[in-house]
């Protein structure tokens, strides 16, 4: 099979995107999305992403890891805004559905605006808080990033008993200044530090919230490959009106065969 696909980065999270518009289904098996995103033997991307045209809705988004596990992905949503709407699926406002619900998002010049779920709980694992953002995250809250392993430190608590079976996302943060902070990311289904994650950002923000007893959040993260900000509203348990908020950046065409 030969196909056509975009490459995208967005903070350095990087996928294949892949129009498929016209057709009903697209079927890659997980060896094939392994191999497509292997950064020695293939194209190279932390994922997948899959458009497809929708009823009632400017796009459907389906999304896979590079071991060809499926969850949600912010960046990667990012990025498949930007890339629907070279496709001409809308113009700056979009509506869409992932696998975990409908989202929208916006374009605002080089920034795409994407709204996350509202997440209505959290939970402590000793020091660290646990989150779902659209994927589980764990977040843990240290004096210095310079000090640690992200992988090693990321494969023990993804691999430990408690995670194995469903994963977890692993995020390290330093608290910077002025609502600042700094993080790194161990991914499942990449099973390696990732330059960026949107879904951890958005966890790490509301993590440092509920840190911090904010009800009103506005931070900005960085990580390896740029900068994203989050908003959101908290109320007691529960955020609202999160936004994940960061650029979506073209980076070549391509066609494969595999």
């Amino acid at each position: 099979m030969t196909f056509f696909f975009t490459k995208y980065q967005g903070t350095g999270n990087d996928f294949i995107m892949v129009d498929c518009t016209s057709v009903k289904e697209f079927n890659l098996s997980a060896e094939e999305i392994s191999t497509l995103c292997d950064r020695r033997f293939g194209i190279g991307a932390d994922g997948i992403i899959l458009i497809y045209s929708h009823s009632t809705l400017d796009f459907k988004m389906v999304y896979y890891n590079s071991d060809g596990s499926q969850s949600f992905c912010g960046n990667g949503a990012r990025c498949a805004v930007h890339y629907s709407r070279s496709l001409g699926l809308f113009q700056d406002k979009a509506q869409f559905e992932a696998i975990d619900g409908i989202h929208s998002a916006t374009l605002e010049g080089e920034l795409i605006s994407l709204k996350m779920n509202d997440v209505a709980n959290f939970s402590k694992d000793e020091t660290a808080f646990i989150l779902d953002t659209g994927s589980p995250h764990y977040v843990q809250f240290v004096a210095e990033l310079d000090d640690e392993d992200i992988v090693e430190y990321g494969k023990k608590v993804r691999f430990s008993h408690k995670y194995f079976e469903k994963g977890i996302n692993v995020n390290l943060v330093e608290v910077l200044e002025d609502n600042h902070l700094n993080m790194l990311t161990y991914e499942r289904g990449v099973e390696d530090e990732t330059y960026s994650c949107g879904t951890g950002a958005t966890a790490v923000a509301l993590a440092y919230a509920l840190v911090l007893d904010y009800d009103d959040i506005d931070v900005k993260i960085n990580v390896k490959g740029g900068e994203l900000a989050v908003r959101a509203e908290r109320f007691d348990r529960s955020f609202e009106s999160i936004y994940l908020i960061g650029p979506a950046e073209k980076v070549f065409d391509g066609r494969i065969s595999i």
